[in-house]
């Protein structure tokens, strides 16, 4: 038997998998219907216990090409039901077997819909998920105890602890092609030569941003979430990316000091979700938490200067407050499910960043476009 507890008292009884561990976290949910192994390994939901709102997970299994991180990172995990059978060439493991090598507790049998429901009526709540010999009332007083995510600064925990290159990362870059027979299988397009030099903030960074980004012809130079602005510099970059990752953003007072330096210095600067709510504090905004995140593969976004829509891949808990952004600075583009900012554009200067994952791993291909964005926006500098 496992056990989910809430804070708010509710408990939640089923079949644990995975570790025999005892975890705590903010609870909160993704509305995917594929891709639980990126999920795993996104470092943005480190603190986080994910229940999957798609009732079955883990037919097709796990294996070692769809890591998004050195490691899975989640507190816990939580599925309606979890498939008895793994059906897929590529997988190598099952996922019960994948989250017990990495200490990670997983509960199936729940009502996860009741569960979803709570969340977006009362808000994420602090939880506690356990597959060891744990009462309902420890359990209880173990949710209500766990600190939260308001002011955490989890990218100090999931950052890399030393620079590095990341075509030295030894992982793969190419585009995936599907193998269709032993003598027909389909080349991937050549990469194109590595002639722009940048340098990469990694907060939580996601492996499948920097084989973007690489694909676009950019020579990445990842460093750790500490980095003064004065290392960064000491690389010669011709532009600046920040990346994603956990916590609160506005525990991250070094990051925004440095960000802003950077700023100020001229670099050309994109930002991906937690970069971009750095970035935004660099430019004088505030952020705040959101009563339950956007986490999912089907979130519209509209770009308020053209007029299109985009279905994009999130995995935030907090966002920026437009109410505090300068004049210079714009709001571009907006979630249309609550009106929150989704993207800002520097009017002067060659900056931009956007909330949600263009790479999209998991995810929908409709924003795909703005590695190029960037690229053509440093090299007009």
């Amino acid at each position: 038997m496992a056990i989910l507890a809430l804070e708010d008292g509710s408990v939640f009884h089923g079949k644990g998998f995975g570790a025999s561990a005892t975890s705590c976290g903010e609870v909160c949910f993704n509305t995917s219907m594929t891709g639980y192994q990126e999920i795993l390994t996104d470092p943005s939901y480190k603190g986080q216990i994910v229940t999957m709102t798609y009732p079955e997970i883990g037919n097709y299994g796990v294996n070692p090409e769809d890591i998004e991180s050195y490691q899975p990172h989640v507190s816990g995990f939580v599925v309606r039901e979890l498939s008895p059978v793994v059906s897929n060439w590529r997988s190598s493991e099952s996922l019960d077997a994948y989250l017990k090598v990495n200490g990670i507790p997983g509960i199936e049998g729940i009502d996860t819909r009741a569960l979803t429901k709570k969340l977006r009526v009362r808000g994420a709540l602090n939880g506690v998920i356990s597959t060891e010999n744990l009462s309902d009332e420890e359990a209880r007083q173990q949710a209500a105890d766990w600190p939260g995510m308001v002011g955490a600064d989890y990218a100090k925990v999931v950052t890399h602890k030393e620079a590095f290159a990341w075509e030295e990362h030894e992982q793969p870059n190419e585009e995936f092609t599907l193998p269709q027979g032993a003598d027909s299988s389909p080349a991937p397009p050549p990469l194109p030569p590595a002639d722009i030099p940048i340098v990469a903030f990694d907060f939580g960074i996601k492996y499948n941003i920097l084989r973007c980004l690489r694909r676009h012809g950019f020579k990445v130079q990842v460093v750790p979430a500490t980095t003064t602005a004065e290392e960064v510099l000491s690389y010669q970059p011709a532009g600046l990316f920040l990346s994603n990752g956990p916590g609160d953003p506005a525990a991250l007072d070094y990051a925004v000091r440095n960000v802003k330096e950077l700023v100020d210095h001229g670099l050309p600067t994109f930002g991906i979700c937690l970069g971009h709510q750095v970035l935004g504090q660099a430019l004088g905004a505030k952020t705040f938490k959101l009563k339950f995140g956007h986490r999912g593969a089907n979130q519209p976004v509209k770009d308020l200067e053209s007029g299109q829509i985009e279905i994009t891949s999130q995995n935030h808990g907090f966002a920026v407050d437009d109410n505090d952004l300068p004049d210079e600075v714009q709001v571009d583009r907006i979630n249309l499910n609550d009106q929150t900012v989704e993207g800002l554009k520097h009017r002067s200067k060659p900056i931009f960043s956007v909330q949600y994952h263009p790479e999209a791993s998991p995810g929908p291909h409709d924003s795909q476009p703005l590695f190029q964005r960037f690229r053509d926006m440093v090299a007009k500098v």
